[in-house]
């Protein structure tokens, strides 16, 4: 769709993990890119990751003091109800003040009071969910909002099927490329002639992925490896304690991987989490990957997304349960396995959707018209 003669003003809502976050940032620079006048603001929640990734990637954001409520009971929960209304306050404002055209959803706690407050100014929204069960901020906001983009089919479980439009879920622009591959191994500080494993468990870590590493860390050393492990800054000195006592070792660790375009270039196997925003980018980068689903998520959809890439020979996936016992196995098994991870790499590519902010920007275009 063209853009707009005219200047636009888009708020963006949402944040908490690198899951919603990530998503958001494409939109962004699919609305920049097709209209470098857009005013984009991005409105998250205080204390967490958003209010340090967003301006890095060179978006203004504003902070809500919101947060979730505890699940059993718990006098946080007071407070809690008191900083919504807090942040009820400030969105009003904040809309006031910034006069959006249209107002998105990308899920998490900021999502929710400012997507209320402009739906009850008249504004139009639009929400977009990841992953293939809803998260409750995006359940609680369908009914009102105009329009649902979804990554999977059959999400009218949730959503009012007139509004959903599949456009699958926008991820970092990350190019493939020799040169950028050549690049990635001068950052990261590696060999060219050893291949790399890149350990990943998402933007906050994995404690399952971290402890079945190091619980075999001496095996995973003597190999003929180089890695490249994002701990999560939450487990960072942990692992950090484990691998220091280490001779002659190949490993680099990060509590967060800035440059995951240079990552993804050089690595030649992937292990990950199996949240909704890390498959589809080991979809567009075409990594061969192992997946330890959490079980610590709704529905346990993250074990449905692994058995769905399972099904296409596009992973291997290693039950939670299992990871201390199986992990380091299946990762030297799969790296003495050329063929394999080319198979797998090329059945990965084959699911990719690599147009979805364009698809997104696309929906937001019809609402501001």
């Amino acid at each position: 769709m063209k853009e707009l003669n005219k200047d636009i003003r888009v708020i963006i809502s949402g944040g908490g993990t690198g899951g919603h976050i990530f998503p958001a940032i494409s939109i962004a620079d699919e609305l920049k890119n097709r209209n470098m006048s857009t005013e984009i603001l991005f409105v998250g929640a205080l204390n967490r990751m958003e209010m340090e990734r967003v301006p890095a990637a060179g978006y203004k954001i504003v902070g809500l003091p919101v947060s979730g409520l505890q699940r059993k009971f718990t006098f946080k929960n007071f407070n809690v109800i008191i900083d919504l209304f807090r942040s009820l306050r400030i969105a009003k404002r904040i809309i006031h003040d910034f006069k959006p055209q249209v107002v998105i959803g990308v899920g998490g706690y900021a999502s929710g009071p400012l997507l209320q407050v402009a739906l009850k100014k008249g504004i139009p929204a639009l929400i977009q969910e990841q992953n293939s069960f809803a998260g409750i901020t995006n359940r609680l906001l369908a009914k009102k909002v105009s329009r649902i983009c979804v990554a999977y089919s059959g999400m009218e479980r949730y959503f009012p099927k007139d509004k959903i439009v599949i456009t699958g879920n926008p991820v970092r622009n990350i190019e493939i490329s020799e040169s950028l591959r050549q690049k990635g191994f001068e950052y990261f500080n590696l060999r060219k002639n050893i291949p790399v494993l890149l350990i990943i468990g998402g933007s906050l870590g994995a404690r399952t992925i971290n402890e079945s590493i190091i619980e075999n860390i001496n095996l995973l050393n003597r190999s003929d490896l180089q890695v490249i492990w994002q701990t999560g800054e939450y487990y960072f000195n942990e692992v950090k304690n484990s691998t220091d006592k280490l001779e002659g070792t190949a490993i680099h660790l990060y509590d967060f991987i800035t440059r995951m375009d240079l990552a993804y270039n050089v690595a030649d196997l992937v292990i990950s989490r199996a949240g909704a925003i890390s498959i589809s980018e080991l979809c567009l980068t075409g990594r061969p990957a192992i997946l330890i689903p959490s079980p610590n998520v709704a529905e346990d959809h993250q074990t449905k997304n692994t058995k769905a890439l399972v099904d296409a020979g596009a992973a291997v996936m290693v039950k939670d349960r299992h990871a201390k016992k199986d992990l380091v196995s299946q990762i030297l098994t799969l790296m003495n396995d050329t063929n394999l991870r080319k198979e797998l790499s090329e059945n990965i590519k084959k699911l990719a959707k690599p147009n979805s902010a364009i698809a997104i920007v696309d929906e937001v275009y019809k609402l501001i018209k």
